[in-house]
């Protein structure tokens, strides 16, 4: 069993992650409209992020169970994803100015490719690290310190463009094509946070070497022989759990990917008053400004509500808890479709942290349970195909639907994201949680 200070300091890289994609996620679609992107391109540029992590995170996952070297196991791969994410977030809001040889847009696309791909890499092998050093009756509290870290993580970043520009006076406006100095800051800043973050966790956290880890999992360390190839292999026999929550996860994934491309427009169009693909107006900077900052609010209340996770699953079960915190979200997201006022807004994303929180814990606390230890890091990463395929869908329907359905009005795209979260709680009911089954009958024979 592990010390909650113990469980924190391994989860505490997160924080830096999680304030890279915010301010990925709040400001990327405003920088791609201002390298000359209109609003029902933008699901095309975003798909380059959900392809890159479907490849990425099985074979980081792979490879960091087969890995041991004097860092550890799975540290070594987070640490190389964020120094190579630090890169691509000081580049991604300068691709203007290196557009020699390719348009701006694509340019930019590039970075947020760049991005994408380290983010994943980070990412993989911190799931696998939680579920490889927790027994079963942690992993809810796990994951639950994670999703908290990843709140505050992503307050930080969501609020970073606003806090410069509104407190600090940096300029948050600037001609066609360039990006403003608050959001370049912002991420300067932001790709420090992301660094320092992965570094407490490697110097603090300490790994199982591959014997230890066989011992604490009661399972024999040993692993297939076959290369590569072995991912598909257990891709196709990924456990019954598994298979259950990717239509759950398809759902939530659907709507996610939907928010975050089209708030920015959403808001600034319905809320604002901006025309459409307008980029240059003080409106449409504060319209960013303001994404940030709602963001920032779903995420502060995923930080708090996660701290709350363990004693609503104890009492209602990791299944239930999760479809209620679902339904919260997709009501929160619908409710944007009636705002009026910038202010309403807040209220709304309180829901939508409620889900969030949950997305981000409960389907990878009962995922653990159902998962052969010795195969933990290329489960984890095949489960992220349930994350990316939803985002690759998206991105491909919502670009016609956007254009001749909506008539390049992005609020619809945010209803349709309410919509999609209400479908994944009435998907969760089918999932069988092992974890629960156990417990439910050592509580019967006591």
């Amino acid at each position: 069993m592990l010390t909650v200070r113990d469980i924190w300091n391994m989860s505490f890289g997160f924080l830096g992650i999680q304030a890279g994609f915010a301010l990925q996620n709040s400001n990327a679609s405003g920088i791609l409209q201002r390298y000359g992107a209109h609003v029902e391109e933008l699901p095309n540029f975003w798909l380059v992020a959900p392809i890159v992590g479907m490849i990425v995170q099985p074979i980081i996952g792979y490879y960091s169970d087969r890995t041991w070297v004097k860092m550890g196991r799975r540290k070594p791969y987070f640490l190389a994803g964020a120094i190579a994410a630090c890169f691509g977030m000081m580049l991604m809001p300068n691709a203007g100015a290196l557009s020699a040889a390719l348009p701006p847009v694509l340019m930019g696309a590039g970075m947020l490719m760049l991005m994408d791909a380290s983010f994943n890499v980070a990412m993989e092998p911190f799931r696998a690290l939680v579920a490889d050093k927790l027994p079963t009756e942690q992993r809810t509290l796990g994951f639950a310190v994670q999703t908290a870290l990843i709140g505050v993580g992503a307050v930080i970043g969501s609020w970073l463009p606003w806090f410069l520009a509104k407190k600090a006076g940096v300029p948050d406006i600037a001609a066609g094509g360039i990006v403003p100095d608050n959001v370049k800051m912002a991420f300067y800043i932001g790709a420090a946070i992301f660094l320092v973050a992965i570094l407490w966790t490697v110097a603090t956290t300490k790994e199982y070497p591959p014997e230890e880890h066989s011992r604490f999992s009661g399972e024999e360390n040993k692993q297939e022989k076959g290369g590569i190839g072995l991912i598909f292999k257990d891709f196709a026999a990924m456990p019954k759990t598994m298979r259950q929550l990717g239509l759950v996860q398809f759902f939530s994934w659907f709507g996610l990917f939907s928010m975050w491309v089209f708030t920015h427009p959403a808001i600034a169009h319905n809320v604002y008053g901006c025309a459409i693909n307008d980029t240059t107006s003080q409106a449409y900077s504060d319209a960013g400004n303001w994404t940030g900052i709602i963001f920032g609010v779903y995420n502060a209340v995923s930080a708090v509500y996660a701290l709350f996770l363990p004693k609503i699953a104890g009492r209602l079960g990791r299944k239930r808890t999760h479809a209620m915190s679902l339904t919260i979200g997709g009501l929160g997201l619908i409710s944007i479709f009636f705002a009026k006022t910038p202010e309403f807004l807040i209220f709304s994303m309180v829901g939508v942290g409620v889900a969030w929180a949950s997305i981000l814990a409960m389907p990878y606390a009962i995922l653990g349970g159902a998962l052969p230890a010795h195969k933990m890091g290329v489960y984890m990463g095949i489960f992220n195909f349930f994350i990316t395929i939803p985002q690759i869908v998206s991105g491909v329907v919502n670009r016609p639907i956007v254009k001749y359905v909506y008539g390049s009005n992005a609020i619809y795209a945010i209803l349709m994201a309410g919509v999609f979260f209400l479908l994944a709680a009435f998907a969760v009911n089918f999932v069988e949680d092992k974890d629960d089954i156990i417990q439910s009958k050592k509580a019967g024979a006591a």
